[in-house]
């Protein structure tokens, strides 16, 4: 397993790979969070998430469930900018840590991916608020569905 970086390719070079500012408008419950995908490109990627009200829990504080949301969508952009397009794939498991509660500001997720070793995608991302405190640490294991040509080994 290795960390990708932006130089890394399993596509032509300067093939687009999904438009991102379509992206979101396409996935309802992103754009109900009010996702918002900064960067996307060689296995890492960027969103960022606004504080509402709307996305609090009763005590003022910025749901867990939409943190994660944030965190998983996050490595989704991650993979989605360095697989082929069309390639499908799935959260098989996912752990997430809160470090801090969000109050206020705006939520930036970065993510990475290591992978692909067969079907298997590992993801982490890390949660901040604007200026940059953490807030949370997320990791999770994507798989691609079989038949794409990432067949896991036989022992």
């Amino acid at each position: 397993m290795r960390m990708l970086t932006s130089g890394d390719a399993l596509r032509r070079a300067g093939e687009k790979q999904f438009e991102l500012e379509k992206w979101i408008d396409t996935a309802p419950f992103e754009s109900l969070l009010g996702m918002r995908i900064c960067h996307a490109e060689g296995g890492q990627a960027e969103l960022r998430m606004p504080f509402v009200v709307n996305l609090c829990q009763g005590g003022g504080l910025m749901h867990g469930g939409a943190i994660a949301a944030l965190a998983d969508t996050a490595v989704t952009m991650a993979i989605k900018s360095f697989l082929p397009e069309g390639v499908k794939f799935v959260t098989a498991s996912l752990s997430l840590k809160y470090l801090a509660p969000m109050t206020e500001g705006e939520l930036v997720a970065r993510a990475t991916i290591t992978g692909p070793e067969g079907r298997t995608l590992w993801g982490k991302t890390e949660l901040s608020t604007a200026d940059g405190a953490p807030i949370a640490e997320f990791e999770c294991v994507f798989k691609i569905l079989r038949g794409q040509g990432y067949e896991d080994r036989k022992p």
